[in-house]
């Protein structure tokens, strides 16, 4: 199954001022597998970021929608929550997703994530919101086979200006997504012998 997949970078970045830095940067993106998500990731950077680099950790994460803003490249988490009924045990169920919103602050990020849920038919409550360390998100590609991502135009009778489109992974309907959810302690991931304090 298609999943979003955070993969930890470590690199040498030269700095405003001039100077070179070691640092480790996360990035996000749409692949099947984690050799699938560390080949792409080769892939993406290895024409962007000039000498070697190193993957230090693949993870599978849990995002139901990206919603892209072309006036900000800054990540904010949502975490949103909404009741469901389940019929066959006639009891209520909480069903907690999370959202990636680009946003300047985090009062914009929640306008925002407002405004792109606004055609849901049920009550939600955004119940928190946190700047995201995502450098850069790399969707899946139209002409890629299976791809999870359905770039399409919010459904909103207002729609703002600056939104440009939505990532969304394959089965993320708001009716399947509690069969698929991944909570924070059950994230699966792969890191290898480096760490971040291994910085130099």
């Amino acid at each position: 199954m298609n999943s979003w997949f955070t993969v930890k970078v470590k690199y040498t970045k030269q700095l405003e001022n001039g100077t070179f830095k070691r640092v480790s940067e996360p990035y996000l993106l749409a692949a099947m597998t984690f050799t699938d998500a560390e080949a792409r990731i080769y892939e993406e950077l290895g024409a962007t970021i000039r000498g070697e680099f190193l993957v230090t950790g693949i993870a599978r994460t849990d995002i139901h929608d990206i919603f892209v803003y072309d006036d900000s490249d800054t990540w904010y988490k949502c975490k949103v929550s909404y009741d469901k009924i389940d019929d066959e045990a006639d009891k209520k169920k909480t069903i907690t997703q999370n959202f990636l919103v680009s946003a300047s602050n985090v009062k914009d990020s929640y306008d925002r994530i407002v405004e792109s849920l606004s055609t849901l038919m049920i009550d939600f409550q955004i119940t928190s919101i946190i700047a995201s360390p995502i450098v850069e998100i790399f969707p899946y590609r139209e002409e890629d086979i299976a791809s999870p991502v359905k770039k399409v135009k919010p459904e909103i009778e207002h729609e703002p200006q600056a939104i440009g489109k939505i990532f969304s992974a394959s089965g993320s309907d708001f009716e399947d997504f509690e069969e698929d959810e991944i909570s924070d302690e059950e994230e699966s991931e792969l890191t290898d012998e480096y760490s971040d304090s291994d910085e130099a």
